[in-house]
């Protein structure tokens, strides 16, 4: 499976020159925890992310004034990001390697299409191992009526 069919596909974007406390409305309108900082030229590539852990730890614990500090200051650079056709096992990879659980998904040109969490795989994870629970299940009547004969 892709990264790209897991992935969230809800990307709230950010310029570099906007405020912190704008970012943190716009988290909040689009119900995200994550903005992709992209240039916000036609290209609009990403050029780093910021999360709501960096605005409360970085912005407001460090007593920033968020009406004027801007997105720049806080993002985290570079963008660890994937294509949407690559595998899970290299995102898994990926986010081990650069310490993060989160990636950008890009499409073509390198444009933001989506975010992978490290969330979406756990969920993927959890329903896979439901549906060999469920398997296993069906199963077992079976092999507990082979195993008895075995006395």
């Amino acid at each position: 499976m892709s990264a790209g069919r897991i992935c969230s596909r809800v990307v709230a974007t950010a310029v570099p020159t906007e405020t912190i406390r704008t970012a943190a409305r716009r988290m909040a309108e689009n119900e995200v925890g994550t903005l992709v900082v992209v240039s916000g030229d036609a290209e609009s590539r990403a050029l780093g992310v910021i999360t709501d852990r960096d605005i409360t730890i970085r912005g407001v614990a460090e007593g920033r004034d968020l009406d004027r500090t801007p997105v720049s200051a806080l993002m985290s650079t570079p963008v660890q990001s994937v294509n949407q056709a690559t595998p899970i096992e290299q995102a898994l990879a990926r986010m081990g390697t650069s310490a993060t659980r989160r990636l950008v998904v890009t499409g073509d040109r390198d444009r933001p299409i989506g975010i992978l969490s490290l969330d979406d795989v756990l969920e993927l994870l959890a329903l896979e191992a439901e549906a060999i629970g469920r398997l296993l299940g069906k199963q077992k009547p079976e092999i507990t009526a082979g195993l008895s004969g075995w006395s």
